[in-house]
């Protein structure tokens, strides 16, 4: 008989809710609130030495102030670039550049906009309570194909779906934790 480890699939299901948990903060960084955040500008590609390269490797992204971003350019060549590149990013954003120093103010949002933002936001969360779910549903059958091996009892099969189960509500109640903090921190005039 084959030796079936709990412990095996209890981390291997933490560890892929915890993926999921983190495809959200990374989605949420790039959604732009009242105040200002280097991870708004990290999905900005810069035409650069004849290819597309991510903003943060052509120069130092930086927040001095609540409303204000810099880009602090290391090739005095990229400065144009740069900057095309965030005005056309679809942010909404208007650069304005200093030497080799790139600012980059940002306006307060409409309160319209802040509702779509905050859709957009649930849209995420809903996507990664999904993954989180589909993890649960790929454990639940892994349970019911062991026990129906003769791997695990009954008993221990019931009792390690409750574990699964926990793993899942807790991943899930974070998922609505980080949405509503993202949220609040939209709204906020």
């Amino acid at each position: 008989m084959a030796e079936f480890s709990i412990s095996n699939l209890k981390g291997d299901v933490a560890r892929r809710m915890d993926g999921a948990i983190d495809v959200l903060h990374r989605e949420l960084g790039g959604l732009r609130s009242g105040r200002a955040s280097a991870s708004l500008l990290e999905p900005v590609t810069v035409a650069a030495y004849g290819s597309d390269m991510p903003l943060n490797q052509v120069g130092t992204i930086g927040v001095p102030e609540p409303r204000m971003l810099t880009v602090q350019v290391w090739d005095r060549g990229l400065v144009g670039a740069v900057e095309k590149a965030i005005r056309d990013s679809g942010l909404g954003l208007n650069p304005a550049t200093d030497g080799q120093l790139v600012r980059v103010p940002i306006p307060a949002l409409t309160e319209e906009r802040r509702a779509e933002l905050s859709k957009v936001a649930h849209k995420y969360a809903e996507e990664a309570r999904i993954a989180v779910r589909n993890v649960r549903r790929h454990a639940m059958d892994e349970l019911k194909n062991a026990e129906k091996a003769g791997d695990i009892s009954e008993d221990a099969y019931h009792g390690y779906m409750d574990e699964v189960q926990k793993v899942t509500d807790e991943h899930v109640g974070k998922i609505d934790e980080i949405v509503a903090h993202k949220e609040s921190e939209i709204m906020q005039v």
